[in-house]
C-alpha cells in the first residue's frame, strides 16, 4: 500500500511538472523562431540585406520588419513591440533606464559608418558644395540657387527629406544646431525612395537620403535610383582650391571622416535571453556581416581589403 501511495505521489508530481512545462512560453533560439525588428526607414536596404542573408542561412528563422522614422522606431523598442532596432544613434541614459525598469536586456552594437547623401537632379547641373554653404542654407542665409558659388540655377532652394522624425533630418538638425526648421522651404516626401523621385522631377529640389540606398553598385534598385541623379561632393574647407577638396559619401569619403556628413549605425537589443536577436547580432559582427555592409557602399567597423591584381616586372 505504501508503495502504491508513493507511486501515485510521484505520478502526480510528474504530471504537475509536465503541465507547468507545457504552459511555458517557447523561446526563440539563434537558429529558430520569429521576432520583430524595427528600423529607421533610411536603413531599409542595409537591414534587408543583413536579415535576408541570415534567413537564408537558417530556414526556420523569420524576421518581421517595421520601417519607420527613427524616433518612432526607438519608441517601439521601448514599448516592447520590437526585439531589435537599427538606428543611427545610441539610446540615451533615460531610455536605458526605461529598459532597465522593465527588467529587459539592453545591448548596443556599433555596425559601421553611414553618410547622409545630398542629391539633386542631373538637370540641376550643380555637383559641389561646401559645409559653410550648406550651413547657410539651413540657417536661412542662402535661399536661392544663385547664391551658391558656381551654381547654374537661379530659383528658390527646396529641401526634401523623408519624414519629420527621420534620422536624416535629426542628423542635419544636430549637425547644424537647428532648433526650428519651420521657417525653411522644406517638404517631407514620405520615404528615401520618394525623396529621390521628387528630386528627379524638380531641378530646384535639394534632397537628403541615407547613402546605403544608392551605395551598392551591384544592386538593381540602387542603379535604377541613381539614374538621373547627382550626388554632391561636399568640402569641409571654406575656400576649396580643387576638386580633390570635395568628397562624396562613399567608402573613400567615409573613411577617416573625409566626407563631412557621416553618421554611425547601431543595433539596439532588448533581448533578455540567448535568442534570435543575439544570433543575428553575432552573425553581423562576424566577417559576413562586415562584407555585406561594405558591399552596400558603407564603412563596416572592420574594413576588409579589396582584391587587387598584382603584376611584377623582370626589374622587380
Amino acid at each position: 500500500m505504501n508503495y502504491m501511495k508513493n507511486f501515485h505521489k510521484l505520478l502526480s508530481l510528474f504530471i504537475g511538472i509536465t503541465s507547468c512545462n507545457s504552459n511555458t512560453k517557447v523561446l526563440d533560439t539563434p537558429s529558430k523562431g520569429t521576432i520583430t525588428i524595427v528600423a529607421d526607414e533610411s536603413l531599409k536596404p542595409l537591414v534587408y540585406e543583413l536579415t535576408s542573408a541570415y534567413e537564408s542561412t537558417y530556414p526556420q528563422v523569420h524576421f518581421n520588419i517595421d520601417y519607420k522614422p527613427e524616433q518612432e522606431a526607438i519608441l517601439q523598442l521601448l514599448q516592447d513591440s520590437a526585439r531589435l532596432a537599427f538606428v543611427t544613434r545610441d539610446i540615451s541614459d533615460r531610455e536605458k533606464a526605461m529598459l532597465k525598469a522593465q527588467q529587459s536586456g539592453q545591448n548596443t552594437m556599433h555596425l559601421g559608418t553611414d553618410g547622409v547623401a545630398v542629391v539633386v537632379s542631373k538637370t540641376n547641373g550643380d555637383s559641389l558644395m561646401t559645409v559653410d554653404e550648406l550651413s547657410n542654407v539651413f540657417n536661412g542665409s542662402i535661399t536661392t540657387w544663385s547664391q551658391l558659388k558656381g551654381s547654374k540655377q537661379s530659383g528658390p532652394i527646396t529641401l526634401v527629406f523623408d519624414n519629420a522624425n527621420s534620422s536624416n533630418l535629426n542628423y542635419i538638425r544636430a549637425k547644424f544646431g537647428l532648433k526650428d526648421v519651420s521657417n525653411l522651404r522644406i517638404i517631407s516626401a514620405g520615404s528615401n525612395e520618394k525623396v529621390i523621385e521628387e528630386v528627379k522631377k524638380n531641378p530646384l529640389y535639394l534632397g537628403f537620403v541615407g547613402v546605403n540606398l544608392i551605395g551598392d553598385s551591384k544592386s538593381k534598385l540602387a542603379v535604377e535610383l541613381s539614374k538621373g541623379l547627382t550626388v554632391f561632393g561636399i568640402s569641409k574647407l571654406k575656400d576649396p582650391k580643387s576638386i580633390q577638396d570635395y568628397f562624396q559619401p562613399f567608402q573613400d569619403g567615409l573613411r577617416y571622416k573625409k566626407y563631412p556628413l557621416t553618421r554611425e549605425i547601431y543595433i539596439i537589443s532588448r533581448e533578455g535571453h540567448a535568442g534570435l536577436g543575439g544570433g543575428l547580432m553575432t552573425y553581423i559582427a562576424r566577417d559576413v556581416g562586415g562584407l555585406i555592409i561594405q558591399k552596400m557602399g558603407l564603412l563596416p567597423r572592420i574594413s576588409y581589403p579589396r582584391e587587387v591584381e598584382v603584376t611584377t616586372s623582370s626589374n622587380f
